[in-house]
């Protein structure tokens, strides 16, 4: 019996995905739930899995083609292969060694110091399929240092540092030697050297968003800076018993989610967004926080905000950081939003101008906390200071509304007691 394998049916606002990867070819046998293929779209990798046991038989859809839903991607031939019987099972054992010298034989020896390849395929995670994929690894040359042996993304990072060093080593050897001992190149090549690659899926949807909110937005941006020093004790205060009770790290992000929600609740227009001659005023607060990934920027949404907790919201974004990295973030994680946050921070960012996140009016941007020194009460003392930056769509919010939404940041972070009485 055959199973015809489709593109499963795409989200509403996605035309068409990519073919990324295929795990099996014509003639492997699969298991049901393996995954067989990956499918790229704008935003997510799609997994799909094999309904059934049996033989993948042709590849319809080849890698890097483009499909719809609905397409057929292969067919399967259900139901596993008959045991062999007791005369033809003596027969393979018998000739498993000359099948082993062969194959020996035809393989060429390894190079000197490098480990055994093996001729056995390994089982790989999404993320590790994908690093692998983008980098043109086979990942039959990586030794996994996890359980059974299994490869982690770390032993492919550590991988490539190692062949890139090796491959400088080689630069730098070649740079010695003479000229009267090239072999007839002139060495231009190599120089300058140039590659092309194609763009994601993701990263080219990331540079029409992009293009898109600064051709039909009117952008500004406005700053201001925020002493942490109350939120700092709060944490030291609390983040022992905050995490023996919740399993989580009270961090700095739970804190701007719920003064953004206060601002945003005081200043309805930057929760809004344009639809041609109309503005959409949301009466919910879905924030969506930028989180980096292997692939690019992705921004995981955040769904009512306003009513979950610090440790609900220090869990979800734990998990949205973990499932961007892994490349499991669904569709539905990551469509809608009526604002966003984005943390150059983390990266060192002193100062920037964050590009709004469309049809989203606002997009708060966070950066490096420094010790720096302020005056209070006639006095210097250091502090830690932090700039905030509000980029906002300017043919819906005032820089009146937007100022004073940022003071609304500030003033909720320097005094977070206003949390408790709503103030």
């Amino acid at each position: 019996m055959s199973t015809n394998i489709h593109v499963p049916a795409l989200p509403e606002s996605v035309a068409d995905a990519t073919v990324l990867s295929w795990h099996k070819q014509a003639g492997d046998p699969i298991s049901r739930d393996e995954n067989l293929v990956d499918l790229e779209t704008d935003k997510v990798v799609l997994e799909v899995p094999s309904p059934v046991d049996g033989t993948v038989g042709e590849i319809a859809a080849k890698e890097g083609d483009l499909v719809q839903g609905g397409d057929l991607l292969t067919v399967i031939e259900e139901g596993k292969a008959a045991p062999a019987s007791g005369s033809e099972r003596r027969r393979q054992v018998a000739a498993a060694p000359e099948k082993e010298t062969a194959q020996k034989k035809e393989e060429p020896p390894s190079a000197p110091g490098k480990p055994e390849r093996s001729t056995s395929e390994p089982v790989l995670t999404p993320a590790v399929r994908r690093l692998v994929k983008e980098q043109e690894i086979d990942p039959r040359e990586i030794q996994g240092s996890g359980k059974d042996g299994r490869i982690l993304k770390s032993d492919v990072l550590a991988y490539i540092d190692a062949r890139e060093a090796a491959a400088a080593e080689q630069q730098e050897a070649a740079a010695v030697i003479p000229p009267e001992a090239e072999t007839g190149q002139t060495g231009v090549e190599g120089e300058r050297p140039e590659q092309r690659v194609p763009m994601t899926r993701l990263r080219a949807r990331i540079a029409e968003r992009l293009l898109e909110a600064q051709q039909n937005a009117a952008i500004l941006t406005t700053f201001n800076e925020v002493n942490l020093q109350a939120v700092n004790e709060l944490r030291g205060r609390y983040k022992e018993a905050f995490e023996k009770e919740h399993e989580v790290r009270l961090g700095f992000m739970s804190f701007f989610v719920r003064a953004a929600v206060e601002a945003l609740k005081k200043f309805p227009l930057v929760n809004a967004s344009v639809d041609g001659k109309e503005i959409v005023y949301h009466g919910y607060y879905d924030i969506g926080i930028a989180v980096g990934s292997p692939r690019g920027l992705v921004v995981p949404i955040l769904r009512d905000a306003d009513q979950l907790s610090f440790a609900e919201t220090e869990k979800a974004i734990r998990a949205y950081g973990k499932k961007a990295q892994d490349g499991t973030l669904s569709y539905e994680e990551l469509t809608g939003g009526t604002f966003t946050i984005s943390n150059g921070g983390v990266f060192g960012s002193m100062l920037s101008t964050p590009i709004l996140n469309p049809p989203q009016s606002a997009i708060l941007g966070m950066h490096n906390i420094l010790q720096r020194p302020m005056v209070e009460k006639g006095e210097i003392v250091i502090r830690p200071m932090m700039y905030l930056a509000l980029s906002y769509d300017h043919r819906i919010i005032d820089g009146r509304e937007a100022v004073q939404f940022l003071v609304t940041i500030k003033n909720v972070l320097e005094d977070p007691a206003r949390l408790l009485l709503q103030i």
